[in-house]
């Protein structure tokens, strides 16, 4: 019998420390639930390095593997089965970096029942590392529903003046999904003898008609939580009324959940299926880019036009996704950690601004150049990455995936057409206009509001939870090649399987 205790379950499990500790702390104790959750969120990065350092990008097999027998009841062998593999391992790291700065970011903005939050936050990083490690459908499934949980209850208790409602339609929306991804995982279950996601997928052998239907039982969770469009609408007001800590983790990691839902099971488990639904996929891709951008431009509040982005900008990882090639696939992985980089930056940049001015309208300000340079320089960097500038993070990810969208299209539109990337490079055009659009509101022009001369510029504390942002920023913009090198190999294995049901199903 394998060994319990390995790098994975590690990784994953290690916050429960820090929520043990912190349960038998006083509500008084603020600093020292402060203090716990960022040492336990900072140790467990650090596990996630280790776990890079034993990672073989080289090898397409899982790693790392612990596989033991969990329920065993009526001929149903549920498995306690993790791993890790280059789909899923900078999702992983992505996880574990964006957690301790998001904590954080809440010393000053979160005053009231710091313990409880800090405890739902390492609760939360549970969930989602869970989620992208999981190998056992029955697992993934606990794993994937138990971050709604946590987030519900941020955005309840420490959200803004509409929380409840936020919080209970973004509960709504991502159950009503869940339920038919449920009833296909037993399907599976039962019908193909087992829910190991591996051997599920090695025995392969669905009906093309019955793959499609299963698809679509998958497709209606994850484009919930992507989101697609038309199922965006939870989203702005989730982001709106949550904590600034929320809003990071949010955009950062828990949209991803949807996106790798796609990736590691429907291209994965429904290779047929994923090539006859691709143009489809990635028309509803295209539409979200053009929408969310131009729905952004319309937000007067910058939380909003922030979280409209991320409409589009996931529009982009989905239509690289649906490109099935090497090129497309691979892009959509980098722009999910591009997107959790760049946009996680820009919620914790308003997040600043509101604690000083308890404003989000854009109108408030003006001149903030002047006032708080750092400040500005700062959000002017995230701001071009968010925009797709040469140089930075969002450039590399949007070309690769144009690349990929563009060669979908090559064979006549069998997989996609030309017109996707062009209509998606639109999309690229309108980002630069929403954003400049916001900086220019916020930071040029004359100080024409009093209460902003008096502002301070962001502290060391401040400076801390966007430098590291920063630095990836930059480091993926001008050398991307170590984040491509670790998933190349598996995406490869992934693209010669969707080649080959290219082959059977297309004329």
């Amino acid at each position: 019998m394998e060994s319990l205790i390995n790098p994975l379950t590690l990784v994953t499990f290690f916050p429960l420390v820090g929520v043990l500790i912190i349960a038998f702390l006083k509500q008084e104790q603020k600093n020292a639930a402060r203090w716990i959750a960022l040492i336990v969120s900072l140790i467990t990065f650090g596990i996630s390095l280790w776990v890079l350092a034993q990672f073989d990008s080289a090898n397409t097999d899982l790693q790392m593997v612990v596989n033991i027998p969990w329920i065993q009841v009526a001929g149903w062998n549920i498995t306690y089965y993790l791993g890790v593999d280059g789909l899923s391992i900078l999702l992983l790291l992505l996880t574990t970096f964006l957690t301790p700065i998001s904590i954080l970011s809440t010393w000053t903005a979160v005053e009231d029942r710091v313990k409880d939050f800090m405890m739902f936050f390492l609760l939360l990083e549970v969930g989602m590392l869970g989620v992208f490690l999981a190998q056992d459908l029955f697992l993934f499934y606990i794993f994937w529903e138990f971050t709604l949980v946590p987030m519900y209850f941020l955005i309840g208790i420490w959200g803004g003046q509409r929380r409840m409602y936020a919080a209970i339609k973004f509960f709504l929306y991502t159950m009503a999904g869940s339920i038919l991804m449920l009833l296909a995982i037993l399907w599976l279950g039962i019908n193909q003898g087992t829910f190991s996601l591996p051997e599920l997928t090695a025995q392969g052998g669905i009906a093309a008609n019955l793959q499609i239907w299963l698809f679509l039982a998958f497709a209606a969770a994850f484009a919930i939580k992507v989101p697609m469009w038309p199922l965006h609408s939870w989203l702005p007001d989730a982001h709106v009324e949550a904590p600034t800590a929320g809003s990071v983790i949010l955009a950062g990691i828990l949209l991803k959940l949807g996106t790798y839902g796609f990736l590691r099971f429907n291209l994965g488990l429904f290779p047929e299926a994923s090539v006859q639904l691709a143009p489809w996929v990635a028309g509803l891709a295209v539409i979200g880019i053009l929408y969310g951008a131009m729905v952004s431009y319309a937000q007067k509040d910058v939380k909003k036009l922030v979280a409209y982005s991320s409409v589009s900008h996931l529009g982009f990882v989905m239509l690289g996704l649906f490109a099935l090639n090497a090129q497309g696939i691979e892009g959509g992985i980098l722009q999910m950690i591009n997107h959790g980089l760049s946009t996680g930056a820009l919620f914790l940049i308003v997040g600043m601004i509101y604690e000083r001015r308890h404003t989000r309208d854009m109108d408030a300000f003006g001149g903030l150049w002047k006032i708080m340079p750092v400040y500005a320089v700062l959000t002017l960097i995230v701001s071009l990455s968010s925009m797709g500038l040469p140089g930075l993070n969002g450039f590399v990810g949007e070309f690769t995936i144009l690349l990929g969208a563009w060669g979908a299209g090559q064979d006549g539109g069998a997989l996609g057409s030309v017109w996707f990337a062009a209509l998606a490079a639109l999309g690229v055009i309108m980002a630069a206009v929403y954003i400049l659009f916001m900086f220019q509101k916020l930071f040029l022009g004359p100080v024409t509001k009093e209460e902003n001369r008096t502002l301070k510029d962001i502290n060391w504390r401040e400076i801390a939870t966007l430098v590291p942002l920063i630095i990836l920023i930059f480091w993926i913009g001008l050398y991307p090649k170590p984040f491509f090198d670790l998933m190349s190999p598996t995406v490869g294995n992934l693209v010669a399987t969707l080649q080959s049901a290219a082959v059977a199903v297309l004329p």
